[in-house]
């Protein structure tokens, strides 16, 4: 069992500490407010205030380290993009991974996302978005270099690292029908790349424990059109939403193999069992 320091717990960061304690493991959390840590629930954690931004974050980290005698960090946080926060998701990161080298942390783990991927209508694989990649492409967006610049400061931290590139996150209190509200259009040619938040966690807590040196995609292996996806996502929440319009734009569909092929096994084998 190893002391697993999970930075962000959110969304995905609170039910993984909650995995984590249950398979035996010390686990501590950061929230960036005292409000927030306060609302934490789940009592068996070690809980600490944490913000990356500050200038002695890393200072702050190491000392987080040191008292809890952490062998492994989860970075759970998300990158801000719709708040306009995005330019300092990979300061954080670089703040992070020098912390965790100064410290003698054994293994970093980064939840990332599909973001990194490039604007093309093609099957993705891993090795299709690098930072080496993406420089000078117009097919990556900015968001995706500053994710990529991100997880290269891991990859390059010489620490036993594990990155995983979780697709759209959905789950009881993010169900898609909701989405379907933002939308301006689904294609009936775009794949609709979904990740149940149960197998976000499960697939993180299984990178962490048996996954060493590698970049992962999670997303659920089946999946149907963005118009199929949505349409049955409206009719069995039974909400009254119409669908937007549906174009036929073609995009990319992420492809799971690899992390399948490493021995995960998906509790969602398809995005419509997920709904």
């Amino acid at each position: 069992m190893a002391n697993t320091l999970i930075l962000g717990a959110g969304w995905l960061g609170t039910p993984l500490a909650q995995t984590l304690v249950e398979q035996g493991h010390q686990v501590t959390v950061t929230r960036r407010s005292q409000t927030k840590l306060d609302e934490f629930p789940i009592s068996c954690a070690s809980t600490a205030l944490l913000d990356l931004n500050e200038s002695d974050s890393a200072q702050q980290l190491s000392e987080l380290v040191a008292q809890y005698e952490i062998e492994r960090i989860v970075g759970a946080f998300p990158p801000g993009f719709r708040k306009g926060n995005g330019d300092e998701y990979a300061l954080q990161w670089k703040r992070l991974v020098e912390a965790a080298k100064e410290s003698g942390v054994g293994k970093l783990l980064m939840v990332s996302s599909t973001t990194v991927y490039p604007n093309l209508a093609a099957d993705m694989k891993e090795e299709d978005a690098t930072l080496a990649l993406a420089k000078n492409n117009t097919h990556f967006s900015e968001n995706a270099r500053i994710m990529l610049q991100a997880e290269q400061f891991v990859i390059d931290s010489g620490i036993d690292y594990v990155i995983v590139r979780c697709s759209g996150l959905i789950g009881s209190d993010r169900h898609p029908s909701r989405f379907a509200l933002r939308l301006k259009q689904v294609s009936r040619n775009a794949p609709a790349n979904m990740l149940h938040q149960n197998d976000a966690v499960a697939a993180t807590a299984f990178a962490l424990n048996q996954i060493d040196n590698e970049v992962v995609n999670a997303t659920t292996p089946n999946t149907v059109s963005k118009a199929a996806f949505y349409q049955t996502a409206i009719t069995r929440s039974n909400v009254d939403i119409a669908l937007p319009p549906v174009t036929e734009t073609s995009d990319k569909r992420i492809l799971a193999d690899k992390l399948i092929a490493l021995g995960y096994q998906f509790q969602f084998k398809s995005t419509l069992d997920a709904l």
